[in-house]
């Protein structure tokens, strides 16, 4: 039976894949041709979706974007048979977007059947797990320290110290939270991740679990995904009644659970101890540290708490060994890493290479430049609390230290695209506004400090003392930086500063155009 794919993620089902997958069913029946429709997740070629598959002797035959519309056309093509047709890309593996990243985390996703264990596992799912299980706790640790695998939410925290930290501290339980709360602009890997290859994270947390000693794990969900939390909770009844959770892991006699919780609709609860908090029934605030939450973490427990794309990872270290993982990856940013291009970009979508690759090679090469068609002026990576950076720095290779010694940070991978339009005083004046909102409010320089960074900014777009009040910008962002409990008013000053340093033509134009009036 020939067997055709259409992703349903939410990416997919804005621009309406669902439409095109009634058509496509609609239309076979009327033609009485049997096909097997399969819903996958996006493979993350977002400009191209709707993607429709059509499986050819195993090689599958693109088409997008398709619109429901064109369904009708695409049969009277002979697309079921490869067809040429206006929107024919050949076989989708072949796409130079998808041929030239280097996909790990990322292998299935827009391959399998998200809903499918055995599809899953028909496709190298679950050899981490039963390795892992063949070993010993120290030895997983051991293996995932030498992995070189640091944290992908934005610390860049190595792994392996969390969880040995973890394995050596005292408590009668222990537990594995998995930070899926993905709130930076411009981000959407965990949300494809988990709506496109859940189990991948199901395997990653098992094995965390196995390593350290917890048999109890929770994934936090930011709120605005609906559809990944269903997909999610979906996935976890079926890897239990697959036995891969509950007291007897594929027969192993090891013992690990997990359920899927909706977060608090806040970005503060992205921060590792406000989504403790929040965790456990209260207001997201961030907590003090010490101690550390692998030391006192959930209702007081020793708890590895890392990002979903770390975790989602784990399973082709333990599958194909510490040293195949290390050899990506340049210095001591080691393995791949997702990134999203978003923002004033022609080809959005997730790009997976190793670590290494140039920002200008991410934007120009991947992205296609603008999709306004205007030269790029400024991109922000790290999300809303990232470094605006111009063209100039393109050179500088996808690489924590490499970031760092920019000013700048690679968080959690999220690149946002703008053009010569962007007006960068207005952008740094954006940056104060967020983290006013978006503040626990438990610390003074970050509940303050933002608001008053706002109304200064609004003072040196009004031409009103520019020069004093810039200045008084720059003191307040040390302040902040130096003094703010948690990394939302402590990085703040980041995008503020790199505005004011990278585009100061903006604040001298917004001080004349003020002058002009």
């Amino acid at each position: 039976m020939i067997r055709v794919f259409v992703p349903g993620d939410a990416a997919a089902l804005s621009v309406g894949a669902e439409a095109v997958a009634r058509a496509i069913a609609a239309e076979a029946a009327a033609r009485g041709i049997a096909v097997t429709l399969v819903r996958t997740g996006s493979r993350g070629l977002f400009w191209l979706e709707p993607l429709v598959e059509v499986e050819r002797a195993g090689v599958r035959i693109g088409y997008g974007p398709v619109a429901a519309a064109d369904v009708k056309g695409l049969f009277d093509a002979g697309f079921l048979a490869g067809g040429a047709h206006p929107a024919a890309l050949g076989p989708v593996e072949a796409i130079p977007y998808l041929a030239r990243q280097q996909r790990l985390t990322f292998a299935r996703c827009g391959i399998v059947d998200p809903a499918s264990l055995a599809d899953y596992e028909a496709h190298g799912g679950l050899k981490g797990l039963r390795r892992a299980l063949a070993m010993e706790p120290a030895a997983i640790v051991a293996a995932v320290t030498e992995s070189g695998l640091r944290g992908r939410g934005g610390a860049g925290f190595p792994t392996g110290i969390k969880w040995r930290t973890v394995l050596g501290a005292e408590g009668p339980r222990k537990y594995i939270v998995c930070n899926a709360d993905e709130g930076d602009s411009g981000t959407y890997s965990d949300r494809l991740l988990m709506e496109g290859d859940p189990f991948c994270l199901i395997e990653g947390m098992a094995i965390a679990g196995i390593a350290v000693g917890a048999e109890k794990g929770f994934v936090y969900i930011r709120s605005e995904y609906p559809h990944a939390f269903r997909r999610m909770q979906a996935a976890i009844e079926t890897a239990r009644v697959g036995g891969l959770l509950g007291a007897d892991i594929l027969g192993s006699g090891r013992a690990f659970e997990l359920e899927a919780r909706l977060g608090a609709g806040a970005y503060i609860c992205g921060e590792e101890t406000a989504l403790l908090e929040s965790l456990e029934g209260r207001r997201g605030q961030i907590r003090f540290k010490p101690p550390l939450p692998a030391i006192s973490g959930l209702f007081g427990r020793p708890t590895v708490i890392n990002n979903l794309i770390t975790l989602a990872t784990v399973p082709s270290i333990l599958a194909d060994g510490a040293d195949a993982y290390r050899d990506y990856g340049i210095g001591r940013s080691r393995g791949t890493m997702p990134i999203q291009l978003a923002g004033n970009v022609r080809h959005g979508g997730l790009v997976e290479r190793a670590f290494g690759l140039t920002l200008g090679e991410l934007v120009e090469e991947f992205g296609g430049g603008t999709a306004s068609g205007r030269p790029v002026r400024a991109v922000q990576v790290g999300g809303p609390l990232g470094a605006y950076w111009p063209t100039a720095l393109f050179d500088t290779p996808l690489d924590y230290e490499a970031f760092a010694a920019r000013g700048g940070m690679v968080g959690h991978g999220g690149v946002v695209v703008f053009d010569d339009t962007v007006d960068l005083a207005r952008q740094a004046r954006f940056a104060f506004q967020f983290c006013a909102i978006e503040s626990c409010g438990k610390c003074t320089p970050c509940r303050i400090g933002a608001v008053r960074g706002a109304e200064t900014m609004d003072k040196v777009i009004r031409g009103d003392a520019p020069e004093a009040n810039l200045t008084l910008v720059r003191d307040l962002c040390e302040v902040m930086r130096d003094g703010s409990l948690c990394a939302l008013g402590g990085l703040t000053p980041m995008p503020v500063l790199s505005a004011i340093d990278h585009f100061p033509e903006d604040f001298d134009r917004a001080a004349q155009s003020c002058a002009a009036d």
